[in-house]
């Protein structure tokens, strides 16, 4: 399995996201430049990263104009296609933006960025993102956003909860649910969801961001290891 790393102007994490998936974990990467489209010999067994950052300053809305540059329109029929794609952070913006995922990421309740490590639980066991997870198993993984707050309508809602398609919620460090642990105001705690078809992903916090000892926390290595291991599971 080979990941390509989008890097569009404003992004910040597409260099951590190499490191952790080349360096880290010894994964074929390949960058992709957001004016390019092609996606260079990528198959649908591969998986494209869709980073974090911000995308073009983060004008009009967060991921707005990303959702436009002429590498999206590959990515968008590579998903339709079945190929993975993960966003992150303001990659999970773009991804939403594009309609590849359900809703929309609001400002944040108290109107400010929030950055730190915060506690998330792992809602389900049936997507590859989470294929190494126990529902219920809580992580530590950073938070750095101003746009973070998952929005989707009541319908919506129910058919994410009734399809299994919500990926992590945010937690307490015991791994209960409440108003407390919810920094920014997402509907039902969302911090990550996936699509129908499970090729889909978008999570808001970091996992890149703690994926090596170094950082004193690998539990957002787990995240990449069980999509690779789900992926290598399914061929």
């Amino acid at each position: 399995m080979k990941f390509g790393v989008i890097t569009f102007p404003g992004s910040n994490c597409d260099d951590d996201m190499v490191h952790v998936l080349g360096t880290v974990m010894g994964r074929e990467v390949v960058r992709l430049w957001h004016k390019e489209e092609s996606l260079d010999d990528l198959t649908t067994d591969d998986c494209i990263i869709v980073p974090g950052g911000f995308s073009y300053g983060d004008y009009v809305r967060a991921g707005a104009v990303a959702r436009f540059s002429p590498i999206m329109k590959s990515v968008i029929d590579f998903a339709n296609r079945g190929g993975y794609v993960f966003g992150i952070c303001n990659g999970f913006q773009i991804l939403c933006e594009a309609h590849l995922l359900p809703g929309a990421l609001l400002r944040n309740r108290e109107q400010k960025f929030i950055a730190k490590n915060v506690f998330i639980r792992a809602e389900t066991d049936n997507a590859p993102t989470n294929h190494r997870l126990s529902p219920g198993q809580v992580l530590r993984i950073p938070i750095a956003h101003a746009e973070g707050r998952y929005y989707a309508d009541e319908d919506t809602i129910y058919r994410l909860n009734e399809n299994d398609q919500i990926l992590f919620r945010y937690c307490d460090g015991y791994g209960e649910v409440n108003l407390d642990s919810n920094h920014n105001g997402s509907v039902g705690n969302i911090a990550g969801i996936c699509n129908e078809g499970r090729n889909v992903f978008g999570m808001m916090p970091h996992p890149e961001r703690a994926s090596e000892e170094l950082l004193g926390n690998r539990d957002g290595y787990t995240i990449f290891q069980g999509l690779v291991e789900a992926v290598a599971a399914a061929e």
